[in-house]
């Protein structure tokens, strides 16, 4: 079975956002000030084919965790949807 991913990964909240605080200040000059704490990740689609739900979501687990995200500075999220 085919299985796509589409994985968020974002800096954890404790550090700081460079981007985020740069479009947060830029809000300023567009006259939205009502738009505060940007934060920047990225988002990332993949597919992934699996015998079962469980071993795709083990195999983009594991992609996220050696390659896709750097576990000290970002989290990651995922939904897998079978194609």
């Amino acid at each position: 079975m085919k299985f796509r991913a589409e994985i968020d990964v974002m800096p954890l909240k404790a550090l700081l956002d460079p981007q985020g605080k740069a479009v947060t200040a830029s809000m300023k000059n567009l006259h939205l000030s009502e738009i505060e704490n940007v934060r920047i990740g990225k988002h990332i689609t993949l597919e992934v084919e699996a015998d079962t739900k469980e071993t795709a979501h083990s195999k983009v687990d594991e992609a996220c965790k050696k390659l896709l995200a750097n576990q000290i500075m970002e989290s990651y999220h995922f939904e897998l949807v079978q194609e």
